[in-house]
């Protein structure tokens, strides 16, 4: 927690202090705590951070947490409630008691509870986002994690892509067991494919035709025969709280010739783009490249063709530092990233490809090995 002692010092603050549950993934990271209620992490500078929960957690706090425990009683948090105080007040009495000075705030830091505290000590924003560069670069441990949830999230991607390259075509709409196959029941397929596995799916894209050149449409209904269609799962490992992320897209039947070189070109830009990965490089150099390479084969990169960021950091949440984008700054060893060009034209349709892998000090370690196929 180096980093955090350094940001507390030259704050001029006591103590570094976050609020919330598990779902925040800086909470998360400081606590290693998997709750689904909010709770306090108060961290003074040169001392181990010190988690607040409630009574009945406490057991399984300290089984679990990498930071010290107590108690909400132990911190005073009840004598507050009990003097009539309200909640946003007796939580910010009770961090002004353990920070003993000013205090350094994340950005997910609740409003209320500032206010509350701006009354014992002074609130200092943390707007170089030290937790989110911190959580950038991962640990080993923490690479062998995401891994393990690629492992999965590579199974599942087979698991959807065997039931179209199973389907058959009835009047341009794939058919499966006689029942046209929707872009539901693909999706259900590798959720509940993933949940056996100790991941949950969220929101996976299975977009077909004239969707697929909305980048993030969820897409829905029967999947059509000749078109493109882009899966993009994102799934989380539900003990360790780590995603993967990938994306390919498929055909089944014959593309048009427009889709076939879209997607020669954006296989070739992820290509260029993972080449060109290693601690130092620059993020938007990476993206710039990406985007030169689109206008010699002659696509556009702005309200069409290839219209957001090359890549972005993956780990606690789905999107998280270093940014593969206009404004991504340099690679380091550690981080985890993808690369995912794109193309997506209005009435012919959408490809996107995208791989994870590890920055190294020479390149790219890519833990995607699923094979890239467009005509299944």
């Amino acid at each position: 927690m180096n980093g955090l002692d350094s940001a507390i010092r030259d704050a001029g603050a006591a103590a570094y202090a976050a609020y919330g549950s598990s779902a925040d993934a800086g909470v998360r990271y400081l606590t290693r705590f998997r709750t689904t209620d909010p709770v306090v992490y108060v961290k003074k500078q040169g001392e181990r951070g010190i988690l607040v929960i409630p009574q009945m957690e406490h057991e399984r706090a300290v089984r679990e947490s990498s930071a010290a425990v107590v108690t909400r009683a132990d911190a005073g948090y009840l004598e507050y409630i009990k003097a009539g105080e309200p909640r946003w007040r007796a939580t910010a009495h009770m961090i002004a008691d353990l920070a003993a000075g000013p205090v350094l705030v994340p950005a997910t830091f609740p409003l209320a509870l500032a206010r509350e505290l701006e009354s014992f000590h002074p609130v200092v924003l943390d707007a170089a986002g030290t937790v989110e560069g911190m959580r950038a670069v991962k640990t080993q441990d923490e690479i062998e994690q995401i891994r393990s949830v690629q492992r999965a999230t590579e199974a599942a991607m087979e698991r959807g892509i065997a039931l179209i390259r199973a389907s058959r075509s009835k009047g341009g709409i794939l058919h499966l067991d006689d029942r046209p196959l929707t872009a539901e029941a693909v999706r259900a397929e590798m959720h509940t494919f993933l949940l056996a596995r100790g991941c949950r799916g969220i929101d996976t894209i299975v977009s077909c035709g004239p969707d697929t050149a909305l980048p993030h449409n969820l897409g829905t209904g029967p999947l059509l025969e000749n078109e493109p269609i882009v899966i993009d799962i994102f799934p989380q490992d539900e003990l360790s709280g780590y995603h993967a992320d990938m994306t390919r897209t498929v055909v089944k039947g014959e593309p048009s010739p427009a889709i076939r070189e879209m997607y020669e070109a954006v296989r070739d830009a992820k290509a260029l783009g993972a080449s060109e990965v290693r601690a130092g490089a620059v993020g938007a150099d990476l993206h710039y490249a990406v985007v030169e390479f689109f206008r010699d084969r002659g696509y556009e990169s702005n309200t069409q063709g290839f219209v957001h960021s090359l890549g972005h950091g993956v780990g606690l949440e789905v999107h998280e530092e270093p940014s593969l984008g206009p404004r991504g700054g340099a690679l380091v060893a550690g981080n985890v990233i993808t690369i995912e060009p794109g193309l997506y034209y209005p009435g012919t349709g959408g490809i996107r490809l995208e791989d994870m892998g590890a920055v190294t000090e020479t390149g790219f370690d890519r833990f995607t090995q699923y094979t890239e196929e467009l005509i299944i």
